[in-house]
């Protein structure tokens, strides 16, 4: 058996379903406890534990802070070395995701009200942001371009880029994509100490404001930790689709668009939903025939047999409940009229829609942030995205007479509250009170 089978009518599948789901971002006590060292190692020690833990870790030969640190000319460098087919794609990958960030924009308002009260909100970029990109087995590109693309579109001033290079290696198009998203420092930094060094600040590493990026469980971890001296996106746990199908896409298709998660790692989940039983065993015929063809194999396969499954349900009904229950990462709903499902869709990070749409598509250059919502998270978060790097202030401007009619109210509730400053503070400001 290459994939499980469940069928939504069976006593049981609930709790199969809710099984397979189940993902706990929880780290043990002793991966723990080796974050807790570093962040503390790097709060007291800065560039020196930076340095230490570059050596130890990525097996750098490096002397110095300077040693970390990649200047605009070597990004500029390794974008101008990129054959033309690469610069072409990344270039194109750029300008989509900037057009589509550019629509999230938020801007600022006021109104006045009758008295001369003036309420609004100011909204205004964060002034620094980290953002992470693994490194090592994988190079990712389109991390950098997500991450730091809608941060300079909502206008944050400096990003600061972390990335590990495991024994000196660099990643071309990983340094090409930060030279054309707009980074303004780099530090081949990776891990927790890439994390608490951003958060914290050291001589040579700017303390930003947020940090935003994917990594392993170290990385995933330190962000749990630093969360509240600075904002982060979100603690992302494996990647994941959910297809549903009407049986009429070629069973190929769907089947190399379940390896495109399977492939990320092999905690990654692949699902597809029907309601024809016979193109699920076509799905599974060429999930089969397909397998050994994948660079990744060995990854894929124990991806679809610890966490895959293919779903057999009863009618689109059952099949529109399970996506809400699932509430996936990515959806793609390779149907007929997919614009015909969105009303009842409530929960997914990003929607596919039709069947010549695949996931790859967004990972790469579609427009929309590939930065999404994981483990049942959508039905509480979004996408990341411009407004995850701006601010927003209220306004609050009272006339003497607009003034004193909100004291009174606010007199009776500060009362109510037992706070007779606050009272008194408002009353002050009422016209013509008695003394």
């Amino acid at each position: 058996m290459i994939i499980r089978r469940l069928e939504s009518a069976s006593s049981d599948f609930r709790s199969a379903l809710d099984a397979l789901l189940a993902w706990e971002a929880v780290s043990d006590a002793s991966l723990q406890q080796t974050v807790d060292e570093i962040i503390r190692r790097v709060r007291t020690d800065g560039d020196e534990a930076l340095l230490a833990y570059s050596v130890r870790f990525d097996r750098l030969s490096a002397t110095s802070i300077r040693d970390l640190v990649l200047s605009p000319e070597q990004l500029e460098a390794a974008y101008d070395g990129l054959p033309a087919a690469e610069k072409n794609a990344l270039n194109v990958a750029v300008d989509r995701i900037r057009r589509y960030h550019e629509h999230q924009k938020a801007s600022s308002w006021q109104y006045e009200e009758a008295d001369g009260t003036r309420l609004g909100q100011q909204v205004t970029p964060l002034d620094r942001v980290g953002i992470y990109v693994p490194g090592g087995k994988a190079s990712y590109p389109s991390s950098v371009l997500m991450n730091a693309i809608p941060a300079r579109v909502a206008g944050v001033a400096e990003i600061i880029m972390c990335v590990p290079t495991p024994g000196g290696e660099t990643n071309n198009l990983v340094l090409a994509a930060a030279w054309l998203a707009g980074v303004t420092h780099v530090f081949t930094v990776g891990g927790a100490q890439a994390v608490a060094a951003m958060a914290y600040g050291t001589a040579s590493v700017p303390r930003v404001d947020k940090i935003v990026g994917p990594g392993n469980s170290f990385v995933a971890t330190a962000k749990r930790q630093v969360f509240g001296q600075v904002g982060i996106d979100m603690i992302a746990g494996p990647s994941e689709i959910l297809v549903y199908c009407d049986g009429k896409t070629p069973a190929d298709w769907i089947a190399m668009d379940l390896f495109s998660q399977a492939e990320h790692d092999e905690m990654a989940q692949s699902i597809l939903i029907s309601e024809d039983a016979s193109f699920l065993d076509a799905v599974e015929a060429s999930l089969t025939k397909l397998l050994p063809t994948l660079e990744r194999e060995v990854i894929a396969r124990t991806s679809l047999a610890g966490r895959g499954a293919l779903i057999h349900v009863q009618n689109r009904e059952e099949a529109l409940d399970l996506i809400n229950h699932i509430a996936p990462e990515h959806l793609e709903l390779s149907v007929e009229d997919p614009a015909a499902l969105l009303p009842r869709i409530r929960h997914a990070g990003a929607i596919f829609m039709g069947r010549f749409t695949p996931e790859a598509l967004g990972d790469y250059c579609a427009g929309p942030n590939h930065v999404l919502p994981t483990s049942g998270t959508a039905r509480f978060s979004s996408p990341l995205g411009v407004y995850d790097f701006q601010k927003r202030s209220s306004l609050i401007y009272c006339s003497a007479s607009g003034a004193s009619e909100l004291a009174k109210v606010a007199s009776v509730l500060a009362r109510g509250e037992s706070l007779t400053a606050h009272a008194r503070s408002a009353e002050y400001r009422i016209l013509d009170r008695e003394a």
